[in-house]
């Protein structure tokens, strides 16, 4: 529980359904750690329902945290929320859940859901409200995480969720969302990075293709693919960074055209199922997680995948993770590294 809506009438939904709930509350290395304490504490004594805190704030920090600023310093634009669920959320704190709570299952407050049993193996599909879905962010799991988890919010839309906490008693106007990077609050990018890894960030040149130096910059860490704000380079047409280059310490720039690219590679792939399905393989891939699904046809390469867009796609950012699906079912995911 984080104290929002979300996670409130996913709890509000099993106790009406008859389930035993008890409210998990992860203390990481939230900036208002102690404001979001005393608002799962209120909902959970609304609820009646004993609330337990687990620190995770040492394991956060090593799996995510450290892996959030050494991606940024590799050139890299990580999605820290995907690595949480997988070892943190899913996997340290369903572990905990078990060992220490008793429980059977986990339920979260996400737009998602399962189906399938052991017998014929867990799927995850797409939430039913495709402004909310966020079958991308648990793309990392695994048939043994998935068969421990609960989505009560997967077949809801939004406005259901606020009429259902309304029904409940629950004190939830039209709240606003929480941000995807619970750990930086109002903090910028590079500013928490200034402070959790300090002495990191060199500068360097802005480049060409052809390797002409435009102008300097002051880390590669401040820049991800597509960005055209902040990079001081007049012209009569815009420049975007294209390319972020650790070994050189150079922020590659071009221009819109520059952008666009019809195959990426991915290193290694999970598969939700377990088993690699026969390729090439034609489905949908999301290349981040507010991108519309494209198709593309997976192919082996060079020891892991390579994707081939239908239609070139624009911006596809190394550090982000390609996601398949076919229909509404989540196939597996890898990280784009080229």
């Amino acid at each position: 529980m984080s104290g929002g809506v979300d996670s409130s009438v996913a709890a509000a939904l099993l106790q009406r359904q008859g389930a035993q709930v008890q409210g998990v509350f992860m203390a990481l290395a939230q900036p208002d750690l102690a404001e979001q304490l005393l608002r799962v504490r209120a909902v959970a004594d609304f609820l009646q329902i004993p609330f337990t805190v687990v620190d995770l704030s040492e394991a956060f920090q090593r799996e995510v945290v450290d892996y959030f600023c050494s991606s940024y310093f590799g050139g890299k634009t990580p999605n820290p929320c995907v690595i949480c669920n997988r070892t943190i959320k899913c996997g340290r704190l369903l572990d905990q859940a078990r060992e220490a709570l008793g429980a059977e299952l986990v339920a979260t407050g996400h737009y998602a859901r399962l189906s399938g049993d052991e017998t014929t193996g867990y799927r995850m599909l797409k939430g039913v409200d495709p402004k909310k879905d966020q079958s991308y962010f648990l793309g990392m799991l695994a048939q043994a995480q998935l068969a421990r988890l609960c989505f009560p919010l997967g077949g809801l839309c939004k406005k259901e969720v606020y009429d259902l906490a309304a029904e409940f008693g629950l004190a939830f106007g039209q709240t606003p969302e929480s941000q995807d990077i619970c750990f930086l609050k109002d903090q910028s990018v590079g500013d928490f990075l200034a402070v959790h890894s300090p002495g990191y960030g060199r500068p360097g040149s802005m480049l060409t293709l052809q390797g002409e130096e435009l102008g300097q910059h002051t880390g590669i860490h401040q820049y991800t693919i597509g960005q055209r704000r902040g990079l001081g380079l007049p012209d009569a047409t815009p420049w975007y960074v294209v390319g972020l280059d650790p070994d050189r310490d150079a922020v590659v720039v071009g221009k819109d055209e520059d952008l666009w690219q019809q195959e990426v590679w991915l290193p290694a792939v999970h598969w939700l199922s377990g088993q690699a399905p026969p390729l090439p393989l034609v489905c949908e891939v999301k290349i981040r997680s507010r991108h519309p699904a494209c198709e593309a046809e997976i192919t082996r390469h060079d020891g892991g995948v390579r994707l081939t867009f239908a239609q070139p796609q624009r911006a596809v950012t190394p550090g982000q993770f390609a996601v398949f699906y076919e229909g509404e079912v989540v196939l597996g995911c890898g990280e784009i590294a080229k």
